[in-house]
């Protein structure tokens, strides 16, 4: 498997949507954005995309400055466009079309030394699929509780 170094993931994103389709993405960076991505100054929550003349870019984005930066005119949540085929992009754009169906980051990571977002096809969830989730993940660790208590031989 590849060396990845994740920098940044959406907690969010998993409670909110139901995760249809995963792609990994390039980012198009400037110059100390990479450096700050480094340090894991990066905030993914409140970001999503959305396909721009047959582009992908992402918006809200939060990477902070760099610090030993002199830029006085940085935008740190300004669009960045995201890197994939031409294909991919086409196939996505397609599914897009689809009622109700939106694109989220889920995380930022370094694979090879090389900044990858790993971008997810997603509906929403509703108030009750929350809600189910939650009272099935509570049952599931009342359950591991119990049976943490007992031996069995």
């Amino acid at each position: 498997m590849a060396e990845e170094k994740v920098v940044a993931t959406n907690k969010k994103a998993r409670r909110d949507y139901f995760i249809l389709d995963t792609y990994e993405a390039g980012i198009q960076l400037q110059g100390t954005e990479v450096k700050s991505l480094r340090q894991a100054k990066a905030n993914l929550s409140d970001s999503f995309a959305r396909v721009t003349d047959a582009e992908i870019f992402l918006y809200n984005l939060h990477i902070s400055p760099y610090s030993h930066m002199s830029q006085e005119d940085y935008n740190p949540t300004r669009p960045r466009k995201l890197l994939l085929h031409k294909k991919e992009i086409k196939k996505i754009n397609s599914r897009l079309s689809a009622r109700g169906l939106t694109m989220v980051p889920l995380r930022i990571y370094f694979k090879h030394g090389i900044a990858k977002l790993e971008l997810a096809l997603c509906k929403g969830k509703r108030l009750y699929d929350k809600r189910r989730q939650l009272h099935k993940k509570t049952a599931q660790r009342e359950m591991q509780r119990a049976l943490k208590g007992k031996r069995f031989h």
